[in-house]
């Protein structure tokens, strides 16, 4: 939603923004986070065990390597000057080495980084981001796991508190989240 957007691109603060390929908005928000100054990533939809439906350009689980590199590349062509790929949902993905080395090596090949967003534990990630030689970050606090003002701000707080004792605080939110922005901005 190009409206759910806006509030994030007014941040006055560095910020990478995630978007999801193939929906009727993708290459118009694409577009609006580049010329907001922002971070743009391709949210890659890949399969979760659940089964929920993840969306188009999605990674299958038990795809072959060569199919989970032609649909990454396909959704990368889609939303030019991303700088990185996460994974939207991915259980079942992220989980086997096999299509995780196939998207590290075409994170590799596009000079792109790869971010877990961890929706499981024990994710093959990882090792393949180690042995392409990519850039690797992992998701530390999800921001609106419960949506409401007061625990998004304790969530803010514990990536503070992580990244006052020097280290790295990756924290992800959604922009459906509706107190998520202004929180934030009022932080």
């Amino acid at each position: 939603s190009m409206a759910e957007l806006e509030g994030f691109l007014e941040l006055p603060f560095p910020l990478t923004i995630a978007v999801l390929p193939g929906l009727p908005h993708s290459a118009e928000a694409a577009r609006a986070v580049r010329a907001a100054g922002k971070e743009l990533i391709l949210h890659q939809p890949m399969d979760a065990l659940g089964g929920q439906d993840t969306g188009p350009g999605a990674i299958a689980a038990g795809a072959s390597p060569e199919d989970a590199a032609r649909i990454l590349g396909a959704t990368l062509d889609g939303l030019p000057g991303a700088a990185g790929v996460n994974n939207h949902m991915g259980s079942a993905v992220t989980t086997d080495p096999i299509i995780m080395r196939a998207v590290a090596a075409v994170a590799k090949e596009r000079g792109i980084y790869y971010l877990d967003s961890l929706t499981i534990p024990g994710t093959a990630s990882h090792e393949a981001a180690l042995r392409e030689g990519i850039r690797y970050w992992e998701r530390d606090v999800f921001l609106d796991n419960s949506p409401d003002r007061a625990s998004i701000i304790r969530a803010v707080q514990d990536g503070k508190k992580r990244a006052d004792s020097g280290r790295p605080a990756v924290m992800i939110g959604h922009v459906w989240s509706s107190q998520l922005a202004q929180a934030i901005m009022d932080l």
